[in-house]
């Protein structure tokens, strides 16, 4: 394969998490849009055969860092807000759409219920790559099928991650504030 590929991508990663750790995702979400643009790659790891899903392309038993790609089937609806807990990721699309919304928690994680608020808003389209330090509530729908290459910082199936429910947490979304934030870019 020509041009930058997985080998060099997952060389930089463990650089990048090595020398920098979370200050250094915003080099990570780059180096994957560098990785996305290369077809050869995005040939290599997807092809319309494969069913929806996750498979591990690459794994650092030195930083504990995956590299993951995702299949996944168009939903009618978006999925419910979430964090990975402790873990950062790294999302960037191959093919379709990913639409992103972004949550801040108002109230103290010590009540039995969340307050949630949306404060950001946006579409990652095909070769577009994003960072989420942990923590980072959100939420996401492809609204067509997708293909997305996510960077974790370990693996997220192991970790206690927090899924928020909307029949016990209250959700609300800050419309005026997103409207009025797009219509000054």
């Amino acid at each position: 394969m020509s041009g930058y590929g997985l080998t060099e991508f997952s060389e930089d990663l463990r650089v990048i998490v090595k020398s920098d750790g979370q200050t250094g995702l915003p080099r990570v979400a780059e180096k994957l849009q560098q990785l996305l643009a290369n077809p050869a790659f995005v040939a290599e790891s997807f092809d319309d055969s494969i069913p929806p899903g996750k498979r591990v392309l690459y794994h650092d038993p030195e930083t504990d860092v995956y590299v993951l790609a995702h299949v996944h089937a168009p939903s009618p609806k978006p999925g419910l807000p979430h964090s990975h807990g402790t873990s950062w990721a790294v999302y960037g699309n191959a093919k379709g759409s990913t639409e992103m919304t972004l949550w801040r928690r108002e109230n103290p994680e010590s009540d039995d219920h969340a307050e949630l608020t949306v404060i950001d808003k946006y579409v990652l389209g095909q070769g577009q790559a994003r960072s989420y330090p942990s923590g980072a509530i959100h939420s996401t729908n492809q609204p067509g099928k997708a293909w997305v290459i996510r960077v974790t910082g370990t693996d997220l199936d192991v970790l206690p991650r927090y899924r928020f429910n909307s029949k016990a947490d209250k959700m609300s979304k800050a419309d005026k504030m997103l409207e009025a934030r797009a219509g000054s870019r």
